[in-house]
This record gives structure tokens, sequence and C-alpha cells, in this order.
């Protein structure tokens, strides 16, 4: 299953290619449960390399504005009707209790909280590049002080969704390299649902909300369903071994 293709929502697409070698022997798109375009290989036979080529060129939207919320948080499920998938909270109370502080300061209105989160965990948090292993539960990045982007979303999602907020993991490219050598990676941000004004992003990495600079290859509850590159592999034998590289190159307008 390969998530390497933008989503539709913001962006206008001119051009878009995916090559792929070995030329795979089965080849299918489609849509997934969270919208996100996926495309389907099989292959047949022996290789000893894959090599995926993504390319694409679009335009991106500037958000429009943030509409306030009226309802104070906490929110009870009613408020968000048919969003479980999204506001399920899955840490404990260290998480409840930090998302209750920063909702307090922020006199427990959604969008205030939601920026002062972003901005709060922005500070307190040494970021870093971590290129392997899945995010980390959101206690221990709270509790360590550092993380990649990866790891201050799932906090950022639980700390929101702890308070009935739902949201989403969102894997994609940012424009603005955020590590001192200036190597692009891919990069992870978290979406809020709003009643008023629907899915809107929140960059923890650079604390704040995210703008036309960012483009969104999938969506999902939990990063489990956002892997730009997930399958298997079969061999016979012993001392098989499989190793990545990778080149991200943005070049913005």
């Amino acid at each position: 299953m390969l998530r390497l293709l933008p989503r539709a929502e913001g962006v206008r697409l001119h051009t878009q290619r995916l090559t792929i070698e070995p030329e795979p022997t089965e080849r299918s798109e489609e849509i997934d449960a969270y919208g996100n375009r996926v495309t389907r290989v099989r292959f047949s036979g022996a290789t000893t390399q894959l090599r995926l080529k993504s390319m694409f060129e679009l335009d991106t939207d500037s958000a429009p504005p943030l509409a306030p919320e009226p309802d104070p948080l906490p929110w009870s499920a009613e408020r968000t009707n048919g969003f479980d998938a999204y506001r399920a909270f899955s840490s404990g109370s260290v998480v409840r209790d930090y998302a209750e502080q920063v909702a307090k300061e922020a006199n427990h209105l959604p969008v205030a909280f939601l920026d002062r989160l972003a901005d709060d965990l922005r500070a307190r948090t040494n970021l870093a590049i971590r290129p392997d292993g899945h995010a980390r539960s959101a206690e221990e990045t709270l509790t360590l002080g550092e993380g990649a982007c990866r790891d201050v979303t799932v906090l950022f999602l639980e700390a929101s969704r702890a308070l009935g907020l739902p949201g989403r993991f969102v894997s994609g490219y940012q424009a603005h390299a955020a590590v001192a050598d200036r190597h692009r990676h891919l990069h992870a941000w978290a979406e809020i649902f709003l009643p008023c004004t629907g899915w809107r992003g929140w960059d923890v990495t650079h604390g704040a909300r995210v703008a036309d600079d960012h483009v969104a290859l999938c969506a999902a509850p939990s990063q489990a369903d956002t892997m730009p590159i997930e399958g298997g592999f079969s061999f016979t034998g012993s001392g098989v071994n499989s190793t990545l590289d990778f080149d991200v190159q943005i070049e913005a307008g």
C-alpha cells in the first residue's frame, strides 16, 4: 500500500506521477475510509530493490478565517456526533491534567485552547529528528519533553481529545525545513474538527496554525493508518535484511 499522492483538500493539482520499479504485476488506485488516495501494488518474481518516485506539482489555498466556537471546553460527545473514531482518548491522567490546565489558561475557549496548546508544546518540547519507529505515547513525550514531529502531534491530539475535541493525524510535506541542516523529511501535524469551521490544522513543530505551505498526503485517527509505504515480502534462505534510503525535494513558488 502506497500513500504518496496528495489529498484533494485545499490544493489544485496540476501534474502527478508515481513510478515504481520493478513494474508491479498488479496496480490499482482507491480512496480509503478516511479519504486518502491509496495505490495498491503486487509483485511477482525476485528483486533486490524496490524504487518509488512520486512527483507532483500543485497550488495550495490559504485557509479561510477560523469561526469562533460558542461552546466552552470540555465538549460532550453530542457536540461532535459521528466523530467517535477521532475522539478516542487513550492516555492517562497526566495528559488530561495538562490539557485541563491549558484550557483554564485559555478561558476554556476552543480555538484559544488549540492556539495556546500548540504554542506551549513548541516551547516546552525539544524537537529532534527521529527517523525510525512509531510515534511515542503522549505521556512519554510530555514526560521526556522531547520528540519528533509525529511524537508531539500525538500529544497534541491526545490533549485535544481529553476535552472532547475530535482530531486526526496528518502526514505530508511542509515547505520550510524545521532542522538546521535543511534536509527535507516527511512531516506530521494535527487537524481538529470544529463544527463551525470544519477540519483545521495545527503544526506543533512550529507552534502555529497550518497555512498554505503544508501539503497533506493522508489523514486518519492514528499514525498507523497514515504510513506512506506499507507491505511485506517473502524470501527463502536466511540473513535477508532491508534498508531504506529517501530523498525529499520541495520547490516552493
